[in-house]
């Protein structure tokens, strides 16, 4: 007879590690299938985010900004550096570090929890009156459990381009490009997304010559127009060197380095030389090989499996969450869906706000974003208006050195309701909540500015934003 649970998770990332968690909290007994190992073969929890995407990318992020600081920007606060030296190895256990760290903790809460992990790879063979079958195998001897409830939260993987093979070393997408042996001295980033300008950034600050290919024209089309513009000026001034507009021919391989034929956005010929190539054109939905069709399920064209609101399948008691349902693929979004799916197992009735998931680009400044942008709300034809205070003007952002950028806030032009924030600065990954906060309680721009705000602080300037809005910000 097999095991039976209440709640079968399928992913151990950020969605299923806290969809577990959750409907173990509320009293039932659960599983999470998981099969992941890292480079040592060591099974771990986590998924992509916490091994190999969000949190070992933002160590990176961390150590290089420390690095190009020491080497840079330390003299304008009359401290003398010479010979700032970089020890990649240590910078790479460091980040290694990190995720082992985080990863054990998974497991210490699943224990804490009387979560049973699952070991190996879980794919559906049937259900029946008693739940879904489904099979666990790679590790050990194969077994079948029955699940009352299933989860789906597979999450994704790297979209790679036909016919230019990675190989993590000299062509690399996200995974390869955060354990480099040591900085390229010419780096090529195909894709201006959010990997590739975090991680060309990375590369950029401990030294290497990075050119980012982009085949969209426009850059990053889903920020606000005045947010993008801004980045582009910031990256340019940093030595990121960006191409819109671009398509990539054939790429080719050496023993040392890599050529890359493309056409630029007039319709040129060009070839970009390279020691090494990263790939981050988006990622693409982990739904082959889970047996979908054994119960009825069948993902959609571009690998998505469709749900409702609620992220219930047309399988009565089989959800998904995450990457692999429409979305966008944020780490923060999985783990509320996760949630939610939980407590509507329990019987509750909770409830998802997308248009106040926020985005984050972790670049020097960060990028942040929540609610609608400009060009959005023009679409639309809806009457609004805006509120824009830049950093330099702030006295906590001079003190640290960082007074780049600035908040945007957009409300509606009859009710003031705030219905989109926008910030380009240090900490925009903090300063976005407060913005996140308001508009979750359908908050007013007048609201947050008479909101006592700490001095000497950055979040002033989401308050002297919202103020600007009704035109009387108060240091401009």
């Amino acid at each position: 007879m097999s095991k039976e649970f209440d709640v079968v998770v399928i992913g151990a990332g950020p969605g299923g590690y806290i969809a577990a968690i959750r409907a173990a909290q509320l009293g039932k007994t659960v599983a999470c299938i998981e099969k992941w190992k890292n480079p040592a073969g060591a099974l771990k929890l986590g998924g992509t985010c916490l091994n190999m995407g969000c949190i070992p990318s933002k160590a990176l992020l961390a150590s290089s900004e420390e690095f190009e600081n020491a080497a840079k920007h330390l003299g304008d606060h009359g401290i003398s550096v010479s010979d700032v030296k970089l020890d990649v190895s240590k910078m790479l256990a460091r980040k290694d570090g990190i995720v082992e760290k985080m990863t054990k903790g998974i497991e210490f809460l699943f224990r804490k929890n009387k979560i049973t992990w699952l070991k190996g790879h879980g794919k559906f063979t049937g259900r029946n009156d008693a739940g879904v079958q489904i099979e666990v195998s790679g590790e050990g001897e194969t077994e079948v459990v029955t699940a009352k409830n299933v989860i789906i939260a597979t999450g994704s993987k790297a979209r790679h381009l036909p016919n230019i093979p990675v190989d993590n070393k000299l062509i690399a997408d996200n995974e390869g490009a955060l354990s480099f042996d040591s900085v390229p001295k010419k780096l090529a980033v195909i894709g201006a997304g959010v990997i590739g300008l975090e991680l060309g950034s990375v590369w950029r600050r401990l030294g290497a010559d990075v050119t980012v290919l982009e085949a969209l024209p426009q850059f990053l089309g889903a920020a606000d127009e005045a947010l993008a513009k801004e980045a582009a000026k910031q990256f340019k001034k940093q030595g990121l060197d960006i191409h819109l507009g671009v398509r990539i021919g054939e790429v080719k391989t050496t023993d040392n380095g890599v050529s890359i034929a493309y056409t630029d956005n007039a319709g040129n010929a060009q070839t970009l030389d390279a020691d090494r190539l990263i790939v981050s054109i988006g990622r693409v939905p982990n739904t082959d090989n889970l047996g979908l069709d054994a119960i009825g399920l069948a993902a959609d064209e571009r690998g998505f499996i469709p749900v409702d609101d609620h992220c219930a399948t047309k399988v009565p008691n089989v959800y998904a969450i995450g990457d692999v349902v429409r979305g966008p693929m944020l780490a923060h979004k999985a783990e509320d869906e996760g949630v939610a799916v939980a407590e509507i197992i329990d019987g509750q009735k909770p409830h998802i706000d997308y248009n106040c998931i926020p985005w984050v680009i972790y670049t020097e400044p960060e990028i942040a974003w929540v609610g609608k942008t400009e060009q959005q709300l023009k679409a639309e034809g809806r009457e609004y208006k805006t509120g824009q205070f830049p950093m330099m003007a702030n006295g906590r952002a001079l003190g640290i050195g960082k007074a780049e950028g600035f908040v945007k806030m957009i409300a509606d032009a009859k009710t003031d309701e705030i219905l989109g924030v926008h910030v380009i600065s240090a900490d925009a990954s903090d300063l976005i909540a407060e913005a996140v906060v308001a508009m979750e309680f359908k908050a007013a721009s007048e609201d947050i500015g008479r909101i006592c705000h700490p001095h000497p602080s950055l979040s002033e300037v989401m308050r002297e934003a919202a103020l600007a809005v009704d035109k009387r910000a108060l240091n401009m």
